[in-house]
């Protein structure tokens, strides 16, 4: 496939020269000041799905392959999308640019270093790090040693690091900490979360890393570095423009797992998407109950934005695994699998229906799909009273999208109420996660371990639970348990602890067993890439 030159890309949006900052041939990072330029104010389209298999269902596929439908029946589109992590791409999953004829690039340098936004991420988060144990050490810091939340962070999936021990060898306080992967990273959340540097700044000053012996809270602010902090992150803060192979633009921008933090790319990218764009197509993390939430519980409501309509992203393959075909199983035909796994669909339809939003399922299309199975999704929907489309996007990119294409703008045109997120952020945590767990999860009820309702009370002591919340859990499940596949019934979400992102604006609860610092697989994607004698990636 011929892609378009990437300075047609540029043209083709109208940026000033002046707000570009080309990063090699292919890619560039566009000035916050880009957005004071006359705008589209673009219709915001927002891509979620079904409960994935291991391997996912294609949903950033399927929202390159929607842009480029929409580029294919005369639309102008732009993509608002995350940026891979290191950890998934060397883990299970592999890259995350798309694929087939429905891909981002330049794919290899987005899955790995890119325009370096994870390592200022994560420098800046752990410079924080450093200067925290380095006041310990002096004893400058009024700042409680066994009371310290703030963590250390790396780009990588390593299990090793769930728990380690800092300050031995008498350089400092011996304790307990341990390390999350970068998505995880407050400092993440507050970069993507955003609007511009000054509120960056406010952010990372509202952060808190730690109690006093009285339990009242310390702050980043007050370790004097926050000018430092910002010097890291003065470039990453700015959106990443690429493009996709058939010349549709892409802010590419943040990358927080929807299962362990928000999962939305950055405030900044959805707006100049939205800018630049008479449709902005963006997605959220994993499937409607994680990413889609967050997207529209914390992010619209932070950003003030919301989507003119919802894609669901459904697949036959993850449907069966849903009627409990074995995943070496999931290619073959097996309609009451498939009809049984409906029910996974169902419930996120629901889910999506209570933001009063048009609501558009997308059968992402496999090589070798059953007709008969593509036939009970689409007759499934239209029982639903849900619009549906087959995207044979990694076959065909943009003429593979345009049906769907066709539909979203027409489910865009219809008039919605005036959005309203699920909860309000002044109800009692308790309410806001049973809300959660009922409306979205389809749960009876939520416990709550000794652990989550000490720290909670210490919240709540504080004044600091006035946020939305931020749902940590399995994404393999509708519940926290994730062995318990298709729509799950009478069962209850165990909060065990609480997390509190002061400076993002939300609090996390942590579910189940999930971990903020993802572990690798027996055999790892890094085992199957290599660089070939031309100096080219093979294998990612």
């Amino acid at each position: 496939m011929n892609t378009p030159p990437f300075s047609d890309c540029v043209a083709k949006l109208g940026i000033s020269n002046q707000h570009i900052l080309p990063y090699g041939h292919n890619k560039a990072k566009v000035d916050l000041k880009a957005l004071d330029s006359p705008g589209k104010n673009g219709k915001l389209i927002l891509v979620s799905a079904i409960t994935p298999t291991p391997s996912g269902e294609g949903k950033t596929t399927v929202s390159i392959g929607l842009a480029q439908g929409l580029k294919a029946i005369g639309k102008d589109a732009c993509l608002a999308l995350r940026q891979p992590s290191m950890g998934p791409v060397f883990g299970r999953k592999g890259g995350a640019t798309g694929g087939g004829k429905s891909t981002l690039t330049p794919s290899n340098e987005i899955n790995l270093h890119f325009t370096g936004d994870f390592h200022a991420i994560t420098s800046a988060h752990n410079l924080i790090s450093a200067v925290i144990d380095n006041a310990l050490y002096f004893r400058t810091l009024d700042l409680d040693e066994r009371k310290v939340s703030w963590k250390r962070v790396m780009d990588m999936n390593d299990r090793s690091l769930r728990s380690i021990m800092v300050g031995l060898n008498k350089q400092g306080f011996p304790r307990e900490s341990s390390f999350d992967i970068t998505p995880a990273s407050e400092i993440m959340a507050c970069l993507c979360l955003a609007s511009s540097y000054k509120d960056l700044e406010k952010r990372i000053n509202k952060i808190i890393i730690g109690f006093r012996k009285n339990d009242e809270p310390v702050y980043a602010e007050e370790l004097n570095i926050t000018g430092s902090v910002m010097a890291i992150l003065k470039d990453a803060l700015m959106p990443n423009l690429v493009q996709s192979v058939e010349g549709v633009p892409c802010f590419l921008h943040g990358g927080p797992f929807a299962n362990i933090a928000h999962g939305c790319n950055s405030v900044l990218a959805t707006k100049m998407a939205m800018h630049f764009g008479d449709y902005a197509v963006t997605e959220a993390g994993f499937a409607f109950d994680l990413g889609a939430e967050k997207f529209l519980d914390i992010k619209c409501r932070q950003a003030q934005i919301a989507p003119d309509a919802i894609v669901i992203v459904a697949t036959t393959r993850a449907l069966k695994m849903h009627g409990g075909v074995a995943l070496p199983d999931i290619t073959i035909t097996n309609i009451p699998a498939l009809t049984k796994g409906l029910e996974n669909l169902a419930a996120h339809i629901s889910a999506a229906q209570k933001y009063n939003r048009p609501i558009v399922v997308a059968i992402n299309k496999f090589l070798g799909d059953d007709e008969t199975e593509l036939q009970t999704i689409r007759d499934f929907c239209q029982n639903q009273g849900v619009q549906c489309a087959v995207a044979d996007i990694f076959a065909q990119g943009g003429q593979g999208g345009k049906e769907l294409a066709q539909v979203v703008v027409e489910a865009t045109a219809q008039k919605s109420p005036q959005f309203k997120p699920l909860y309000e952020v002044s109800a009692p945590v308790e309410k806001k996660i049973l809300t959660i767990a009922q409306e979205i999860y389809g749960a009876s009820n939520v416990e709550f371990t000794p652990l989550a309702k000490k720290k909670l009370a210490q919240y709540s002591a504080l004044g600091l639970t006035e946020l939305p919340i931020c749902m940590a859990k399995t994404q393999n499940s509708l519940s926290d348990n994730g062995k318990l596949f298709g729509r799950p019934t009478n069962f209850n979400i165990t909060v065990r602890d609480f997390e509190l992102a002061n400076g993002a604006g939300f609090l996390v609860a942590l579910c189940g067993e999930i971990m903020r610092m993802p572990a690798l697989p027996k055999v790892p994607n890094a085992c199957h890439i290599y660089l070939n004698a031309e100096g080219e990636i093979e294998g990612l």
